[in-house]
């Protein structure tokens, strides 16, 4: 998502909707599970691995205002129980989620996503916003994108730090920002 505003600004190109892929794998990963458990049912640990998740949801349709439909990348042993998890809980953030099966069932595995996205695209487009203007300086664009992205209370530098960024903001300030 954080490439959003740059290829956007760049290319003039205006995105209506975002696919986010996501696995139950990872999300119980990040739910604490250890990696050789990866494979066993473990509700907790998907509902603790949702916050990232969730992080990205609101990103997209709060921040950039864009419909988001997550799409469960499937593995084999993803249970239904799972599944119901993750949907209700995008859902709930009034997302939606399907389960794409492109890897075992080729396109016919990711029929269903491309209807919902065409559908979305066609029935309730987003109307995508920039997280910051682009006249901001590189320090209020760098601002911008740490409290509303990434949730943090404000950006902070020594004096020699923003010393550079101004030098920088005079030859680059028109550009887009990127922090990795």
């Amino acid at each position: 998502e954080k490439f959003i505003d740059i290829k956007c600004r760049m290319s003039g190109l205006k995105p209506q909707a975002v696919v986010l892929v996501a696995t139950i794998r990872a999300l119980k990963y990040h739910g604490g599970l250890a990696k050789d458990a990866l494979n066993n049912e473990d509700l907790d640990a998907l509902e603790r691995g949702m916050v990232n998740l969730e992080r990205h949801l609101t990103n997209i349709t709060v921040h950039y205002g864009l419909p988001c439909i997550v799409s469960i990348n499937h593995f084999t042993d993803d249970t239904d129980a799972e599944i119901d998890l993750l949907k209700s809980k995008v859902e709930a953030q009034g997302g939606v989620a399907v389960v794409a099966k492109h890897w075992a069932d080729g396109g016919a595995g990711a029929e269903q996503l491309a209807k919902i996205v065409a559908e979305t695209v066609d029935k309730k487009p987003g109307a995508h916003n920039y997280v910051y203007a682009e006249t901001d300086s590189l320090w209020d664009k760098m601002s911008a994108i740490a409290t509303k992205i990434y949730g943090a209370a404000g950006i902070s530098a020594n004096t020699k730090v923003r010393a550079e960024i101004e030098k920088l903001n005079k030859a680059y300030g028109s550009f887009p920002v990127c922090i990795a």
